[in-house]
């Protein structure tokens, strides 16, 4: 049934992205009074689910859920009619109209994406808010991963501000230090004690190769809530509710602490000392790849004090312009990772995407991921690839720029390219999906 709902949540966010992108090609062709045949949510290879023919456009649902598209006459896309293109030109071909308004045709898609995006955010904070967490509103502070160490960070570390200015939600800094410039880290020590914390450079490539993308999480008590069969910490005498005192005598009061000494013990003999019911139990464990196979008790309310933040209409307007850009800008600065060996291997398909809806049918998660997607979708399809919109903006430009027109062939063999690059890079990404789905099943 969870799998059912997330499933529902992403294939209405995406049937409604596909439209409206969709509807931003539409009206403009309309305007400039260019003939669109067809108007498809999904494709329809030889037959649709649903198809009416209104006017002179035939509106449709196809059967491949892998995004949608309007035929418009007089252009190569990713309907392949080259037979129409060998015909003379007519007046309601998008080939006859000027380059300015075969430009203005193939950003529409693009803007009403991001203007979604924002509109969605801006409407997200003015009905629901946003909850946040202020940096001393982490109760015990933050665990700190042994390689940022050495910057001087420490276990039990408050977070004041970033590069001056004080920090609103101090869940958030391990991302900032991906994605973002950070050059200083105000922190308050567990000793009472302040520093000021200088950030190497390209510290967010540096996370990515080590793949230390959570540095910093909310330190919480080493309290067992699940232990996994078949796993070294159930034959190992392992109960639901252990509280975790020490390993190897030294003590272990958070979860951190305790996940470290297994870590650093591969298929070595650990003492682990728990209390269980009031007394203290002896257990010897062996972890296997790093791992025992238990999972922690996680209360946020009593590792976080979580503030509800509301905003009048014209404050949400500035509060989601920002959440757009940042969205945009954050977005853009982990692109550049996908090029990589690892960000290849990493790269996700339907069911990564899928997997950012919840289980439970949420209208402010639904809406603020569908924001994100929104967003995201405007910027892939501005990637200068033929048969991606950002292709024929490139090609138009270079019209405009030089006064030469692509030719016709040139134009088809780009298309059938892009195209073909296209199904590749998504057959290779849900590939992966594929490939993690089976792994996690054996």
């Amino acid at each position: 049934m969870e799998n059912l709902i997330i499933a529902g949540q992403f294939l209405l966010s995406l049937s409604l992205l596909i439209v409206l992108h969709e509807l931003g090609h539409f009206i403009p062709a309309k305007l400039f009074k260019t003939r669109v045949e067809k108007f498809y949510l999904f494709f329809d290879y030889k037959f649709s689910l649903v198809k009416k023919k209104v006017g002179e456009t035939v509106y449709g649902i196809g059967w491949i859920p892998l995004g949608g598209y309007v035929k418009i006459s007089g252009m190569i896309d990713e309907s392949m009619d080259t037979e129409q293109m060998q015909q003379p030109a007519q007046p309601w071909e998008f080939r006859s109209k000027p380059a300015w308004q075969r430009l203005i045709i193939m950003l529409g898609g693009v803007i009403v994406n991001f203007i979604l995006g924002l509109f969605i955010y801006i409407m997200v904070f003015s009905v629901w808010g946003e909850e946040l967490v202020a940096p001393k509103g982490v109760k015990n502070g933050f665990a700190v991963n042994e390689h940022f160490e050495q910057y001087g960070f420490r276990k039990g570390d408050t977070f004041l501000s970033i590069d001056g200015k004080p920090l609103e939600n101090a869940l958030k800094v391990s991302k900032y230090l991906f994605l973002r410039d950070v050059k200083i880290i105000e922190v308050l020590h567990a000793d009472g004690t302040t520093e000021v914390v200088n950030i190497p450079e390209n510290i967010g490539k540096e996370m990515w190769q080590l793949n230390i993308l959570e540095p910093f999480s909310p330190l919480f008590p080493a309290v067992i809530d699940s232990v996994f069969a078949d796993m070294p910490a159930l034959k190992s005498g392992f109960l639901k509710n252990d509280k975790v005192v020490s390993v190897n005598g030294i003590e272990t009061p958070y979860w951190s602490d305790f996940t470290s000494k297994i870590k650093q013990a591969e298929n070595t003999a650990l003492e682990v000392v728990v209390n269980r019911n009031g007394s203290l139990v002896n257990l010897t464990v062996v972890p296997e790849e790093g791992k025992i196979g238990v999972m922690p008790v996680f209360v946020p309310e009593e590792v976080v004090d979580i503030e509800h933040k509301t905003y009048s209409f014209g404050e949400s307007i500035s509060r989601g312009s920002t959440a757009a850009y940042w969205t945009l800008k954050d977005y853009m600065a982990q692109f550049k990772y996908v090029f990589t060996k690892k960000g290849a291997s990493s790269m996700g398909g339907f069911i990564s995407i899928a997997k950012i809806f919840k289980p439970v049918w949420d209208w402010q998660i639904f809406w603020t991921n569908t924001a994100f997607l929104s967003i995201m979708l405007g910027f892939m399809n501005l990637l200068p690839i033929p048969a991606l919109d950002g292709g024929h903006v490139v090609f138009t430009l270079y019209e405009m720029i030089t006064g030469r027109k692509p030719g016709d062939k040139f134009l088809e063999y780009a298309q059938i390219t892009g195209f073909v690059l296209l199904l590749s890079l998504l057959a290779f990404a849900n590939g992966n999906d594929l490939y993690k789905l089976v792994m996690s099943w054996l």
